[in-house]
Order: C-alpha cells, then structure tokens, then sequence
C-alpha cells in the first residue's frame, strides 16, 4: 500500500494532471487521424472570414412586416443557426426590410434551406408514448406482429394512425442521439409521426396536424389566478387563438378531456420539435387557453414567445451572398497574439524579481494551464464547432494576470507563514490551507461572471466570456493538481529549504530568521531585533522588509524598546571628570 506522504500525495496530483492532458492529447490524435480535426482552433468570422446572406422577408399574406415581426424573425435564424452548430455567427437587421446573416466558412444547403423556411408551428394530438431511447433489438415487436388498421381514423388521437413501419420507427427512434434534436421539416399534415419531448424525457406518436400556428392570435406568460381572481403563485401560459383555430381547439380539448393519459395530452411542436405537450383539463369553447406545469418566470416566457413565433409565418428570400474576408485580418492577429507573448513576459519578469526561482513554477504553471485550455478549444472545435475570436483571444490574454494572481496569493501566504517562524515545508502546508478558499472563490466568482455575461451577450463578447470562463476552471484545476503539488515537493529540497538567496525563500529577506534554527537551535526574540538590524545593504532591506510587516502593537513596543534601549544607555555612559 503506498505511503500517504504529503510527497506521495504530491506525486499523485501531478499523475492525474499528466493523465488529464495525455488523455485530451490522445483523443486529439485520434481526431486528426480521422480527419475530424487538423490540431488548430478553428477561427471565427473576425479571424477567418466567411459569408454573408442579406435576406427579404416575405409573408404568406402578402402583408408588409411590421419592426417587431422582423425582431422576431431575426431570434428565430440566430436559434437556428445556433442550433445547427455554426458558432459566432452574427445576424442583424439591415433597415427595416432586410436582414444580414454572416457566419464562418461556407454554409451548407441544409443550414440555408433553415435560415429561409418560415417557422412551423403545430398542434398534434398524442397516441402513445413510449421509452426516451430505442428498445433493444431483441426485445423490439416484430412489425409482422403489428397489425394492418383495420378502419380509418376517426380522429387526431385514434390508434388506426398506426402503421407497422410507424411502430418501427418508434421503436428504433433514440431520442438521446446527438441528431435527434435537429429541425425538422415538410412533416406531413395528414400522417401520424414520432416526436421527442426533451423536457419531459418522453417519446410520443403524434396523430396528424389538427391546428396550425398561424391560428394563434397572441400568447403571453403571467401569474396563475384562483376563480376570485387572486393572483396564485405558480407560472402559467396564455394562448389566444383566432376565430378558426378557437373552434378548432374546442373540438380537440372536448375529444381529449377525459381520456386516459397519455391521450388527454396534445403537441405543441415548432419547427418539428415538441416544445410543450400539456394535458387537455377541460373543454375549451372561447379559444383562450391556459397552460399550467413546473414553469418559472423564464421558462413561461421562452414557451409564450415560441407560442408567437407560430403567428410569424414569415419565410426569406436571398437577395445576394457573397463570400467576405476576415474583417480583422491577420495583422490584428498577430499584433492580438504579440500583445499576449508581452503580457506573459511582464508577467515573468515580475515574478522572476519578486519570488526569484519560484517564478519558475509561476512560468511553467501558465504554461500548462495555456496548453490545457488550447486542446480545450481544438477538442470543442471539433465536438461543437467552437470558433476562436479576437475577443476569445482578449479574453485568454486577460487571464494571464488573473492566472497570476493566484501564485501571488499563495506565494506571499508561504511567505507571511515564515515570517510568522514555521520551516518553510511546514508554511508551504499552512500557506495553501490559507490560500486555497482565497483562489477558489476568487476563480469561481469569474466563472460567475463569465457565465452571466455569456448568457445575456450575443456575438463576439460571448466568445470572450467563454474563453474568460474556460480559463479560470483550467487555473483552478493547475493550481490544485500541479503549483501546490510541485510546492510541496520543493519545499523538500535542500535548494528551498535551506533558503538560498536565488530560491526566492531567503530567510533574511522575510524580516527575520525562522523561528528554528536547526540542530535543536531556536531563535530568541529580542525587542531591538526589529530595530538594530545589522548594517549593510542586505540587511538594510531586511529591516524596512519587517518594520512594513510589524502590527501597530508590535511597532509601538520596539519604539518604547528603543526609547528604554536610549535612557539606559544615556545612564551607563560616564560621567566626564572636571580638570
């Protein structure tokens, strides 16, 4: 069984680090050798170019689009670009007939076709439901097993829907497939599907449309009210429809109250993803509905507001495209990168004058935290088509200094534990147990704020947020698995122990000798320590180093130690003999 020695514990950390940036290396390799990834980040519009898609509205009405219709229409592309991977796209309104669309690389015809189509929203009634994931091949029923309709269906929720192809694809369908939350489109109307509701974990057969989108009136979120009209505390969905879909609608809920779950329940899809699939609770004869669950404020408001994009038929036409540089070029690049590479060297050079040797763990802890969060990037290329910006970039650089305080914080807490009279393997110990709730709330207050400032920020400063973000958690994971560990290693070493003036842990540097000497010797404190140092140049700085270091305790006892050290020297001196 192997020694739980601080050093064994050390040499163990450092393992785990090195099996962390092994294991990211090999599933690199492993991309570039299937030609998923070529080893570098990939770059977004700012940095690499693109295309850009100026698009004209169109509704299916032939009326004119109205400011917030185009508001709308523009969240719908951003989600849909979004959804489909492409990453640090920018999409803007060009006047109020137009709207810009300019992404990384080259879209394909299936991200095109999404940007155009018109968002489509339906109302199907469920069947049945069945496991999130597909039913093992040996446990699947037979399609021969599966019966023919025998009748034609009377309704949206009659089993006749059912095909043995439809079964099967029910039964083969696995909802937790990387794909199967991708938009769907041209379902059929007049046929039965197989849908997945990702909120619920739940896989229905849907019958065939029974009320269209554009039947919405309007849709807003508020407070559930009691029958007296008090204001109730659970968040709550409000659709109007128009005269044809409120008759519509009657007939659905007057079919689906009653029945047997999961049949009293209707899909609300958009764009062929079930976004909500409520239970019908009563019959519903003035086309005002309400839908009640586990919603809070936001959760009611994103379900309102795709509730509206269903009275949004808006489709787009292309009016040009055409292929655009990167907008920064490579100059901003590289003069972005050389800010980085100074901003290091400061970094260096102070540690380097302040803690001497240890800014050598300083300078390899960056290193290794700049590496860690580069196969980060190229793996999330990759994986989510993450792309890299200048502003990702900034973000990266601002981490540095942040990176170094850190070290700052640990290192003068090793420092003021010596100053206090502990070894300095023993301050390495008292120092990080100081140090490391100061480190991690501080990295964790940025991950804090990086997250906020993604979520509520579009474009470019989400990709600095991100970067900001991925870069504290990879200081965090640094400073615990390989600064501390090296710490504690070297603090076994004669090099920092004995505290070579190089070592950075110069005892006569702190303000005062440890309070062990070695060989059984311990210091002896004396009031005029603090202020009859040796003279010299060394131990001039050594003197200032511990009067800034004293407590305004300690400083008034050495001035009256001075003042009594004066008096009685004053006395003992002889007195002069008259001739």
């Amino acid at each position: 069984m192997a020694s739980k020695t601080p050093q064994s514990r050390a040499r163990r950390s450092l393992a785990w680090l090195t099996a962390i940036l092994v294991g990211l290396g090999i599933i690199l390799g492993i991309g570039i050798a299937t030609n998923n990834s070529n080893g570098v980040p990939l770059l977004a519009l700012d940095l690499e170019g693109g295309t850009q898609m100026v698009l004209s509205p169109e509704t299916s009405t032939g009326e004119a689009v109205t400011s917030d219709q185009m508001s709308q229409a523009v969240e719908i592309i951003r989600q849909r670009v979004d959804g489909s991977g492409v990453s640090e796209a920018e999409i803007n309104t060009q006047g109020d007939n137009n709207v810009v669309v300019s992404m990384p690389g080259s879209p394909d015809e299936q991200t095109r076709q999404l940007i155009q189509a018109s968002a489509n929203m339906e109302f199907r009634s469920v069947i049945t439901s069945g496991p999130f994931t597909a039913v093992p091949e040996e446990e699947r029923t037979d399609v021969s097993d599966v019966p023919e309709p025998d009748a034609e269906p009377e309704h949206g929720s009659d089993p006749n829907w059912i095909t043995p192809e439809l079964y099967e694809e029910f039964q083969s369908t696995d909802c937790t497939a990387s794909d199967a939350n991708q938009i769907r489109e041209n379902l059929p109307a007049d046929e039965a599907i197989v849908a997945c509701d990702f909120d619920t974990g739940s896989k229905y057969i849907l019958g065939p449309l029974e009320i269209s989108g554009d039947q919405i009136d309007s849709a807003d979120h508020g407070m559930s009210q009691t029958p007296t009209g008090v204001s109730a505390s659970s968040w709550v969905v409000n659709i109007a429809f128009e005269d044809e879909g409120a008759e519509s609608f009657r007939e659905v809920t007057q079919r689906l109250t009653g029945m047997n779950p999961p049949q009293n329940q209707f899909a609300i899809l958009l764009d062929g993803q079930i976004v909500s699939a409520p239970a019908s609770q009563a019959v519903i004869t003035d086309g005002r509905a309400q839908i009640s669950g586990d919603f809070n404020e936001e959760s009611a408001a994103q379900l309102a507001e795709q509730l509206e994009y269903g009275a949004l038929p808006i489709s787009f036409e292309v009016e040009s495209e055409q292929q655009i540089s990167a907008t920064l070029g490579q100059d901003q690049l590289f003069w972005g990168l050389v800010a980085g590479l100074i901003g290091l060297g400061l970094v260096a050079i102070y540690q380097f004058f302040q803690y001497r040797a240890l800014g050598l763990v300083t300078l390899s802890s960056i290193v290794i935290m700049g590496l860690l969060t580069y196969l980060s990037i190229v793996l999330l290329g990759w994986s989510d088509n993450y792309r890299l910006s200048l502003a990702g970039i900034a973000g990266i650089i601002v981490s540095i200094g942040l990176t170094a305080d850190s070290f700052i914080v640990y290192f003068e807490r090793i420092k003021d534990e010596m100053r206090n009279g502990r070894p300095i393997e023993s301050a390495v110990n008292y120092g990080w147990d100081r140090a490391k709730r100061t480190i991690t709330v501080s990295k964790l207050v940025n991950v804090l704020a990086a997250v906020v400032l993604y979520f509520v920020a579009v474009g470019n400063v989400r990709g600095f947020a991100f970067t900001l973000g991925l870069t504290s958690i990879a200081d965090l994971i640094v400073v615990f698995l390989f600064t501390h560990p090296v710490m504690k290693l070297l603090a076994t070493t004669k090099f920092f122990a004995g505290g070579h003036p190089m070592s950075g842990m110069d005892p006569s540097l702190l303000g005062q000798k440890p309070l062990y000497q070695g060989a059984g010797r311990v210091r002896e404190f004396r009031p005029d320590d603090a202020v009859a140092p040796k003279r010299g140049k060394k131990n001039t700085r050594s003197s200032k180093e511990a009067q800034k270091r004293q407590t305004i305790a300690e400083r008034r006892a050495a001035e009256r130690a001075e003042v009594l050290q004066t008096t009685t020297s004053s006395d003992q001196k002889p007195a002069r003999e008259d001739s």
